[in-house]
C-alpha cells in the first residue's frame, strides 16, 4: 500500500491535473466541488436542504509540498443554493469516521486518528460526539468500549438507533501495512444515550468485514462488498440484520455482489441500495472501480447500474429522494484525493 502520509501536494496536484475527467452524461451532473480535495470522509443528510461531510483527510496546504494530514473539519453543501460553508470543526481530527443523523443531530461514534506514532498509521479511537444544528455545538457522548472502538463501520439508522456493523481497528502506512478488520457490530440508541447489549448472534458479523457499503431499507441492516485484512482481499457478499428481530441474528444474502470490491459508496433510492467504485481492482492501473450497482432489496438480486463519472474509493455517499450524492473521494488506489462533487439519478 501506498503511504499516504508521504505523498506530496507535488504528486497530488500531477494526479489531479493530467487525468482527464469522462464527458458528463445522465445520469450523472456535476456540482460545485468542495473547497478543498478530500478523501477517506463521511457524509450525512441535515433535512431539508444540507449535506454535510465531515473529516477525513485534505492537503496541509495547497500552495506548498507539505504533506497531506487528518483533519476535524466540516463543511455544509445547500442543494438549494450549491455553495459551500465551513461550520464547527470536530472536537478531535478523525478519519473513517462512523456518523449518522438522527433527529436533526449529527452523531459521531468513533472512527480512525493519526496518534502520532514514529511509524505514520491511522488507530481507532472510541471518541463520540454530537452535534446540534440550531445551537452550533458538538457535545460529548458515551465512549465505545475500548475493545470494539473502530472506524470504518457500515452504518445504518432504525428509529433512534444508529448501528456499526464491522470497521477496522488499524491501517498502517508503512511498516507492516497492517489493516486489521473486525467483525463487531453495536448499537447506540440515540434516546437513551447509551450503547445497547445485544443478542449473541447480532453482536458480530458472519466474516470480518471494512470498507463496505451499509444502508438501513424497511427495518433491515445491509452490510454490502467490502474487505477483510487488506485492499486487495475484496469480498462480494451481502450481510443481513432484521433489526426488529434481533435473535434471529446476521443472514447471507444469495445474491452476491457482481463486483468483489472494497472502499465502496453506498446510497439508497427507494428500496434499492446503489453500490460505487472502491479499490482493489487488479485490471487496472490505477486500482479503482468505476462499476455503479444496485441491490434491490425486495427482490434480493443485483442490477448494473452503469459507470461513475469519475472512478473514485475513499468517499462516502448519501441518497436523498431520487438522488445519491457523492463528494470526494480518491482516484488512485489508497491516494489521489479530489475536490470532485456528483450526482447520480438512477
Amino acid at each position: 500500500m501506498l503511504s499516504v502520509m508521504q505523498i506530496s501536494l507535488t504528486l497530488f496536484t500531477l494526479l489531479t491535473t493530467t487525468i482527464s475527467h469522462p464527458t458528463e452524461s445522465r445520469p450523472w451532473h456535476s456540482l460545485a466541488s468542495i473547497p478543498l480535495p478530500r478523501q477517506e470522509h463521511t457524509t450525512v443528510f441535515l433535512a431539508p436542504d444540507i449535506i454535510a461531510v465531515l473529516g477525513g483527510i485534505i492537503p496541509s496546504n495547497p500552495s506548498t509540498t507539505l504533506p497531506i494530514f487528518t483533519t476535524p473539519l466540516m463543511q455544509f453543501y445547500s442543494i438549494e443554493n450549491n455553495i459551500w460553508t465551513t461550520s464547527t470543526p470536530l472536537p478531535r481530527a478523525m478519519n473513517h469516521i462512523n456518523a449518522a443523523v438522527v433527529d436533526g443531530r449529527i452523531y459521531v461514534l468513533g472512527g480512525l486518528a493519526d496518534l502520532n506514532e514514529p511509524a505514520p498509521a491511522w488507530r481507532a479511537v472510541n471518541d463520540s460526539f454530537v452535534y446540534t444544528p440550531s445551537i452550533g455545538l458538538w457535545e460529548t457522548l458515551p465512549e465505545m468500549r475500548p475493545s470494539v472502538a473502530r472506524g470504518s463501520a457500515a452504518v445504518g439508522v432504525y428509529g433512534s438507533m444508529i448501528v456499526l456493523a464491522g470497521g477496522m481497528t488499524d491501517l498502517e502506512l508503512s511498516g507492516a501495512r497492517a489493516q486489521n478488520s473486525v467483525d463487531d457490530v453495536s448499537i447506540f440508541d440515540t434516546q437513551k444515550k447509551r450503547w445497547l447489549d445485544l443478542p449473541r448472534w447480532a453482536r458480530r458479523l458472519p466474516e470480518a468485514r471494512d470498507h463496505a457499503g451499509g444502508a438501513v431499507v424497511s427495518g433491515k441492516m445491509y452490510v454490502l462488498g467490502g474487505r477483510n485484512q487488506g485492499q486487495e482481499n475484496v469480498k462480494d457478499t451481502v450481510f443481513v440484520l432484521d433489526l426488529e428481530d434481533l435473535g434471529a441474528g446476521w443472514k447471507i444474502s444469495r445474491s452476491r455482489m457482481p463486483t468483489p470490491r472494497g472502499g465502496v459508496a453506498a446510497g439508497v433510492v427507494g428500496g434499492k441500495v446503489y453500490v460505487f467504485g472502491g479499490e482493489g481492482n487488479k485490471e487496472m492501473e490505477s486500482g479503482v472501480f468505476d462499476q455503479v450497482e444496485a441491490y434491490d432489496t425486495v427482490r434480493e438480486c443485483w442490477e448494473d447500474a452503469g459507470r461513475m463519472r469519475l472512478p473514485r474509493h475513499g468517499t462516502y455517499a448519501v441518497g436523498i429522494g431520487k438522488r445519491v450524492y457523492v463528494p470526494g473521494g480518491g482516484i488512485l488506489q489508497s491516494a489521489g484525493l479530489v475536490a470532485d462533487f456528483d450526482v447520480f439519478e438512477p
